[in-house]
């Protein structure tokens, strides 16, 4: 076979193969009441966050880290304290703002001395984070407590050694005896910089959300109205549900990002639906990113990796067309907005249920 024909061959190949992508039958929805929607949700993976301490340790304790009142508390103020930042001035809430979907609402983070991710990496939230199986955008950290340790060290964050952080916190007498405590019976009493990612994890574990969406998994058919319902059944039925699972919404896995790509696509050199600004391409440069998690997504706007899109319907639009292969119109977006729009919830104040018997 000559050369000529075998590049023919090969782009017929490619334009038949990214053609048939978009030719399948798209998948009708069977709306279904709210009785029989719940229970499809409940057993394809959704489920309502833990109103109780004692259930909230079964979702979220950590073998390796186990939670207490004492521990939860000390990491709450590390977690608020800027001495665990080079000068002093940023904390955890810089990036990660509790009462603003547990994210910063920048494109970027911006860190030590006001500089800017250099990968253009958009904050992720801390709220319900610890539902997620691995951490950051590319997936690199196993959990809450390896996470913690990586902004505090990176240069362009909080720029600190373990070294300084550990000089910081034995500095304070309070943290000395708090440490001391916490840590008593776990063979290491000392202020560790492991001891430190080991608290800030406790408390971030208990960042939990509550929202109308849970309500409505227990049984109230009152608490989301007819749009958000139809928006539920869209969000299973065209298999949103399929990445975006879990009790948290997402997190649960790494995803391939783009999934599917238009003829069109093909003379692009954006490897995104939107400007590669930063030029970050997932876990390993293959464009496998760790699935957002979508409980508050309506707060944490702009949108994806790289904080490109400001706008919650076209960040739907861009999966939809993307990931599932059917682009969604604009009444089946109005519903899907109405469903996230359930997903918007309060911290769970766990601590009115802490008592010397739950510790």
């Amino acid at each position: 076979m000559t050369i000529p024909r075998l590049i023919t061959m090969t782009l017929l190949a490619i334009v038949i193969f990214y053609s048939a992508l978009w030719f399948f039958p798209k998948k009708e929805i069977t709306y279904m009441p709210d009785e029989q929607l719940r229970t499809y949700a409940l057993s394809h993976g959704l489920a309502p966050v833990p109103k109780h301490y004692r259930d909230m340790l079964k979702v979220v304790d950590n073998p390796e880290n186990r939670l207490s009142p004492a521990k939860i508390a000390l990491g709450k103020r590390l977690y608020f304290d800027p001495i665990l930042s080079h000068d002093k001035t940023i904390s955890c809430q810089n990036c990660h703002l509790l009462n603003e979907g547990g994210d910063d609402n920048l494109p970027t983070a911006i860190g030590f001395h006001g500089l800017a991710n250099p990968k253009h990496l958009n904050s992720p939230t801390v709220l319900n984070v610890a539902l997620a199986k691995r951490q950051f955008w590319d997936g690199r950290a196993k959990d809450v407590e390896e996470q913690a340790g990586g902004p505090m060290q990176a240069p362009f964050e909080m720029n600190i050694t373990p070294d300084l952080a550990v000089k910081r916190v034995v500095s304070v007498p309070e943290y000395r005896e708090a440490f001391a405590k916490v840590f008593a019976k776990e063979g290491n009493q000392s202020v560790t910089f492991a001891n430190i990612r080991k608290a800030i994890g406790a408390y971030e574990r208990t960042l939990l959300t509550r929202s109308a969406y849970d309500r409505f998994l227990e049984g109230d058919n009152s608490a989301i109205d007819d749009a958000a319902k139809r928006g539920l059944n869209l969000f299973i039925q065209k298999g949103c549900k399929g990445c975006h699972t879990g009790m948290s919404v997402g997190g649960q896995s790494l995803q391939h990002f783009p999934l599917r790509r238009s003829l069109a696509d093909l003379f692009k050199s954006e490897p995104f639906p939107f400007p590669n600004i930063g030029g970050f391409l997932g876990q390993n440069g293959d464009k496998k990113f760790r699935v957002p998690i979508l409980r508050n997504i309506t707060e944490t706007a702009p949108y994806f990796h790289n904080g490109a899109v400001k706008d919650l319907r076209e960040a739907i639009r861009i999966m939809s067309k993307y990931q599932i292969g059917d682009e969604f119109t604009p009444e089946q977006i109005d519903d899907i907005v109405a469903f996230f729009k359930t997903l918007k919830g309060e911290i769970v104040p766990y601590e009115l249920n802490l008592t010397s018997g739950a510790n």
